[in-house]
């Protein structure tokens, strides 16, 4: 299938149900995650409208809903899951970009650390638990997004692959499509331009890349964090999430064939 859904100003946006999960089959049209939609055309909103989204998941910080305010539906009715935990100062990512050389190694090295992190961060784990309580509800379709639609957002996608029981091959190959060629030549001119003018040095293209993309190990590095610190995924989900045996049944009632 093709997997993403191309709308004139949402990245990233993509459907990563339709995957084969243990001796079952995670559904299409059910879950559905993305880049923020600031930008979202008109055409974009009647597409999305159409997608008969329920709950959607907006894994941003309060400064950055503020910064890129996500434009809605005619007639949303959607519940949206957000907070406000956990933030005070400046963006990491923001405070981390004014201070680096901008190198590709700089860049990877502050999200293998960043990923090592992120599962226990308290706003995260806020937001995970109701995201999960949503799918257990079987309300119906949902969206999960972040700002690009790759950090937080493939980790919470890569949790939902596992508690779906998908293969972990299928699991990495799904959170590496967000490295789409065409959204690098898209995006990367685009970023670049606004770096340069924030920080007054520009990145070359290949930092660019790994700014906007992701690897294999990122992913990694967060599953092991969490079966270092709760013994395995699902001591993570049940111990920190709050999702036990039967709340990941619920979850799997509702989003497999």
């Amino acid at each position: 299938m093709t997997r993403h859904i191309v709308l004139q100003g949402v990245e990233n946006f993509r459907d990563f149900g339709d995957y084969a999960a243990g001796e079952g089959r995670l559904k299409k049209g059910v879950l559905f995650r993305a880049a923020h939609q600031a930008e979202a055309t008109d055409d974009d909103l009647v597409a999305m409208a159409g997608l008969g989204i329920v709950t959607l998941v907006d894994l941003r910080r309060p400064n950055e809903r503020q910064r890129d305010p996500s434009r809605r539906w005619a007639g949303f009715a959607a519940e949206v899951i957000d907070n406000d935990l956990g933030v005070t100062g400046e963006d990491p990512w923001h405070a981390f970009l004014r201070g680096s050389d901008l190198s590709v190694e700089s860049i990877r090295g502050y999200l293998v650390e960043y990923y090592g992190r992120a599962p226990f961060a308290e706003r995260h784990l806020d937001l995970f638990r109701r995201y999960f309580q949503a799918l257990a509800a079987a309300r119906g379709p949902v969206l999960i997004h972040c700002a690009a639609g790759k950090d937080r957002t493939g980790l919470l996608a890569a949790l939902t692959h596992h508690v779906a029981g998908v293969g972990d091959d299928d699991i990495v190959d799904d959170y590496l499509l967000t490295n789409d060629e065409e959204r690098f030549a898209r995006r990367g001119p685009k970023v670049a331009d606004r770096l340069e003018a924030e920080l007054g040095r520009r990145p070359s293209d290949a930092a660019m890349r790994a700014a906007l993309g992701v690897e294999a190990d990122y992913l990694a590095t967060a599953l092991a964090a969490m079966k270092a610190r709760y013994g395995s995924i699902d001591g993570y989900l049940d111990q920190a999430i709050g999702l036990d045996a039967a709340g990941r049944e619920a979850v799997r009632a509702h989003i497999l064939l």
